[in-house]
């Protein structure tokens, strides 16, 4: 469950900054190939010490209040990794990162960092649209024995695919923002307008197919 407070003071902080973006006349394309209203790029959050360190502070808090006995925080590449070294460093907890794929030189590492077998993960992501990324990650990690506690994220697209996806795999997603209070909040600092919410809503339970 979404804490609305925390949820609405991340919708505002990175609308403000302008981590998020949104624009119905001219949308962003997803290398999905899907046409998006908005576009969101957390790692801007990094360069705002203030913001950064609420965010910081935020995950690690959820992290702790999710997923008891925790033993290493694993940053999924690339946005995911400095998040993720932070919060393990908050924790004071060991800290590994998991890459797209195989590193092409040296021990072709696809996983960096010390791993254990049985060792308790929780993989951190900076943010959630299917899933997939997210997901592939977590494969990789179960692969060398790795026990996975849960996923967590700063922003989540809410998706019903995602949904689907991470049930399917067993993964318990934890976020501190999700699109509908996005929405709210951008309509309260007047990022959008009252007549762009039909397509903004109509965009988050059907993006494939969304027209604007």
């Amino acid at each position: 469950m979404i804490n609305k407070e925390t949820s609405k003071k991340i919708a505002s902080l990175l609308l403000e900054i302008e981590a998020i973006k949104i624009n119905t006349k001219s949308p962003f394309k997803w290398s999905s190939g899907w046409n998006s209203p908005i576009y969101c790029d957390n790692r801007l959050s990094l360069s705002y010490p203030e913001i950064r360190d609420y965010i910081k502070e935020k995950l690690a808090g959820e992290i702790s209040n999710n997923f008891s006995g925790v033993q290493t925080i694993a940053g999924v590449a690339t946005a995911g990794i400095p998040q993720g070294a932070l919060v393990a460093d908050n924790l004071k907890l060991p800290f590994i990162y998991v890459r797209s794929k195989p590193k092409g030189h040296g021990m072709e590492n696809l996983i960096e960092g010390k791993i254990t077998k049985g060792q308790k993960v929780v993989i951190l992501e900076d943010l959630v649209s299917t899933g997939g990324s997210s997901l592939k990650a977590a494969e990789a990690l179960r692969s060398v024995g790795v026990e996975i506690l849960g996923m967590i994220a700063i922003f989540t697209y809410g998706f019903k695919r995602a949904e689907k996806n991470f049930k399917n795999a067993k993964i318990k997603l934890v976020t501190l923002c999700d699109y509908p209070t996005l929405l709210e909040e951008a309509l309260i600092h007047n990022f959008i307008k009252e007549e762009e919410l039909v397509s903004l809503k109509a965009w988050g339970v059907d993006p494939e197919n969304w027209e604007y």
